[in-house]
């Protein structure tokens, strides 16, 4: 940056505070990233679709692609490649990057974000990464609006709700779903919606949706339409699948968490090979695998015998018959989730939005279509179970209920379910929180201590950092000091507590004042008595990676008012006190949650 552009940046700034009311400036913000995220998510659709139809328009619908084989690979290649030369910095796992930079990060995010996930996730779907472009795009949305924020110069408070509002954008953008949108930011990133947040998130969700329908026409995302009402006799399939939806959202965590962590173990070279080779095989035999799988999504919601076109191109063409296609897609039921973990653990950038929603489908039309065959009880619509398949999966893998029935209904048109819609999500996510505490995006931060919840008193604790709030001007003792050179430091210090560590600078104990106030102000005691024989152990130690919620718990047993900081080789760092930590208490909940002026 120039110093003459510097100097017109200032003046800028000087202008806006002067003439515009924070809150006007926060809502113009919102404005700009709502069309901002529209675009970003209108260039990686775009994006997307041209590569997928140059690599496979040629392909014959009537046996098996060998090109298959090849393309995941060199899309895994491309995107490892640009990632680790270009980009230089970790982009996967993007609603989870989301979460860390609110609850650890003060909402910054880099600003490469807002344009490297789009490159990344575009080659890494478009040659057939079995992912989806969604938690790229989130990522993308909320790096907008957390740059935009800190170009205006926004305080911690807006910088934290516009990271919020970018993923809202994003979500309205991608799938033309403002209310979807919100309620991801709400139940997805647990953002609180009080009466300062609800405006902006509406003006960048609308903003985005507007700008998506201009870009891209009026039509919904997947076309549907209500073949048959429904009809109250069918909500006992209803609940039996949102049950399924539950226990099939707890496979996919399960699955995906086990999958990584198989990844994680080996090099870069191996994990592109193993992903490359499993990801590479599965679509060859599954074609359906190939990509985001919205198309197979369409295909079963167009009812009639337009699902047989789900094994076009597929080495299993020939069995075309009406059990052939229930082992076909339930082969790709349990082999999806592998495709996707490969493709992440592969080298690919991407997501379980579409994954999930494309799981969801697939589970509602095999469960309607089984059912019906089986000429059992009540008619399944199979267009409508797959719909709420699709609500049902996503309310079980993200714990978002409200957002999976609102996402389907918007993104369908299908506000004729609303009923079964909400029924299927509700029993879903029911199921799987019985088994499953968090979600796919926030179960690794869980783990940590890293996530912010909607329990105000716990998110404020994950905000706060040992590191942060830690006292270092304490004078520090040896042990073979005597009791004179004791009183020494004591004389020139304020404090009553004093860390006693070996020529290492581990700890060794403390010596409170209180313990040895008898005997301080007797000098022909000072050569007798060395610190070793009057220090005591603490009652705990806090390690300076430990999360906040867990040193609160740690005061409230061991009922100290002070207590010593080590790292991981128990060397000594500093002292936290109760009182530190609630002063920082007060000021991180003013700085966040405290209502923002009209």
């Amino acid at each position: 940056m120039t110093s003459k552009f510097k100097e017109l940046y200032q003046h800028f700034l000087l202008w806006l505070n002067k003439h515009i009311k924070e809150r006007t400036l926060l809502l113009f913000v919102c404005f700009l990233v709502g069309i901002a995220t529209a675009v970003a998510s209108y260039m990686v659709k775009t994006s997307i679709h041209f590569i997928q139809v140059f690599l496979t328009e040629n392909f014959t619908p009537t046996g098996a692609n060998y090109f298959y084989l090849l393309y995941p690979p060199i899309g895994l290649l491309l995107c490892g490649l640009f990632v680790k030369y270009i980009v230089k910095d970790d982009i996967s796992h993007g609603v989870t990057k989301v979460l860390y930079a609110i609850s650890q990060r003060k909402s910054r995010i880099k600003p490469h974000n807002m344009y490297t996930s789009i490159v990344a996730s575009s080659i890494t779907i478009g040659f057939g990464g079995s992912v989806g472009a969604e938690a790229p795009i989130v990522l993308t949305g909320s790096a907008i609006g957390s740059n935009l924020g800190r170009f205006f110069k926004l305080d911690q408070r807006n910088l934290m709700l516009l990271v919020g509002c970018g993923a809202a954008g994003a979500i309205a953008g991608i799938f033309k779903a403002p209310i979807a949108g919100i309620l991801f930011v709400i139940e997805v990133l647990l953002l609180d919606l009080t009466m300062s947040s609800i405006l902006p998130l509406l003006v960048t969700s609308v903003t985005a949706t507007t700008v998506s329908y201009l870009l891209t026409g009026m039509d919904a995302m997947f076309a549907f339409s209500q073949v048959e009402q429904f009809t109250l006799n069918r909500i006992p399939y209803v609940i039996i699948l949102g049950i399924l939806c539950g226990f099939l959202s707890l496979y996919i965590t399960r699955v995906m968490i086990w999958n990584e962590n198989i990844y994680h173990k080996l090099s870069p070279l191996k994990r592109f090979l193993m992903g490359s080779v499993i990801l590479s095989v599965l679509i060859f035999f599954f074609p359906p695998l190939y990509g985001e799988g919205y198309n197979s999504i369409d295909i079963l919601l167009a009812g009639g015998d337009k699902y047989k076109e789900l094994m076009n191109g597929s080495f299993f063409y020939s069995l075309h018959n009406r059990w052939g296609i229930i082992v076909f897609l339930s082969l790709i039921t349990i082999f999806k989730i592998f495709a996707t973990s490969a493709t992440n653990g592969g080298g690919g950038v991407g997501g379980v939005f579409a994954p999930t929603l494309f799981l969801g489908c697939i589970l509602g039309f095999i469960f309607s279509y089984t059912m019906n065959q089986l000429g059992y009880g009540t008619y399944l619509p199979q267009e409508n179970f797959a719909l709420m398949g699709m609500a049902g999966v996503m309310a079980g893998v993200m714990h978002a209920p409200l957002t999976g029935t609102f996402l389907i209904a918007e993104l369908t048109g299908g506000y004729e379910l609303f009923l079964p819609l909400m029924i299927v999500s509700s029993c879903s996510y029911g199921t799987i929180i019985a088994f499953e505490k968090h979600n796919i995006y926030a179960i690794r931060l869980a783990k940590k201590g890293e996530l912010i919840t909607h329990h105000k008193d716990k998110a404020v604790l994950t905000f706060l950092k040992v590191e942060d709030i830690l006292e270092t001007d304490i004078p520090v003792v040896k042990p073979d000091m005597t009791l004179g050179d004791m009183v020494k430091i004591i004389s020139n210090s304020t404090r009553n507590i004093f860390p006693v560590v070996n020529d290492n600078g581990v700890l060794l104990g403390l010596v409170y004042l209180n313990d040895i106030r008898n005997i301080i102000f007797r000098p022909e005691l000072y050569d007798r008595f060395k610190v070793e024989k009057i220090m005591v152990g603490p009652p705990a130690k806090i390690n300076i990676n430990m999360p906040m919620e867990k040193v609160m718990n740690i005061f409230e047993d061991t009922k100290a008012w002070n207590l010593p900081v080590v790292d991981d080789n128990g060397i000594y760092k500093g002292i936290i006190s109760q009182s530190t930590v609630f002063n920082a208490y007060r000021e991180v909940l003013l700085e966040n949650y405290s209502e923002i002026d009209e």
